[in-house]
């Protein structure tokens, strides 16, 4: 029972506590951005190699629709969510009392 009473401290230290709330949010939507620009890409040279069935002007059409929707669709139903939830985890009074805050603490 002691343990779970013991508050554990921020390797960072008290300064971090208030940056944390936007920093970690804020990375986030960096690194998943990328992943999903990837993605875009990736769906961009798949339908970029059907230009001789479709011909080149569909084919340029249909490849910049379906990689700017793979990009948004992914922004804005995986993104968006995913960083709300981890500003309103960040910007609690107390995140300690938290048992997901225990077990990640070490890696935040």
């Amino acid at each position: 029972m002691e343990e779970n009473k013991t508050q554990q401290k921020s390797i960072l230290g008290n300064w971090w506590l208030p940056i944390r709330k936007w920093f970690y949010p804020a990375w986030f939507i960096y690194e998943i951005s990328i992943c999903f620009y990837d993605y875009g890409l990736s769906v961009y040279s798949y339908f970029m190699e059907y230009h001789n069935s479709i011909g080149a002007f569909g084919a340029q059409a249909l490849s910049i629709f379906c990689g700017v929707a793979t990009f948004v669709i992914c922004t804005f139903y995986l993104t968006v969510p995913a960083c709300m939830l981890l500003f309103k985890f960040f910007n609690t009074k107390n995140i300690s009392d938290n048992p997901v805050e225990e077990r990640i603490k070490h890696y935040l």
